[in-house]
């Protein structure tokens, strides 16, 4: 009996040794996963950080040379005008009512390239968007006839025409009167 008394105090031991030894893992595990979950934040942080400072650069110099664009729109639209008051020039003694008539579309083209020259992207879309807020109407309609003649201009491509399948491909021989596909 003597042996079951002194085995029972040494398990004793070794379970509140294993214990405290189990405390200390849980409590390295803890510290473990806090610094990876630190770690990870800081990540996390740095990626979004990073990507936001790309997607700024890239709006930058996607507006640079919108900007550009702009400009140089804006001196395409200049010479259109100059040419259409050229054309006017032209029609002045044979037809005057349509010379004015090009004078006037000239002299819009005109005013049109002064304003977009002097304005941003941004400025431009604002513009836009204000008068759209105005008059939907009118945007609604000018967007649909835009869509109608890009469509008939599309469908007016000769390339695009689509080869004759099914009841198109039938033909009717002249001389037998039977159909053959």
């Amino acid at each position: 009996m003597d042996t079951q008394q002194n085995t029972r105090p040494s398990s004793t031991a070794a379970g509140a040794s294993n214990a405290g030894m189990s405390t200390d893992m849980r409590a390295k595990a803890g510290e473990a996963v806090s610094k990876l979950t630190d770690v990870a934040q800081q990540a996390g942080s740095q990626a979004r950080q990073t990507a936001a400072s790309l997607a700024a650069d890239a709006n930058q110099k996607a507006k640079g040379f919108l900007n550009q664009r702009m400009s140089g729109g804006a001196d395409l639209a200049g010479h259109v005008a100059d040419s259409a008051k050229c054309a006017a020039d032209n029609l002045g003694e044979k037809a005057p009512q349509l010379a004015e008539l090009v004078r006037g579309a000239a002299d819009k083209v005109e005013e049109f390239a002064q304003e977009i020259r002097g304005k941003s992207v941004d400025e431009l879309l604002r513009n836009a968007s204000d008068y759209t807020r105005r008059r939907p109407a009118l945007v609604f309609g000018l967007a649909s006839l835009a869509g109608f003649l890009l469509f008939r201009v599309i469908k007016a491509n000769p390339g695009n025409k689509p080869e004759a399948t099914g009841a198109r491909d039938l033909q009717v021989s002249p001389s037998a009167g039977q159909f053959h596909g």
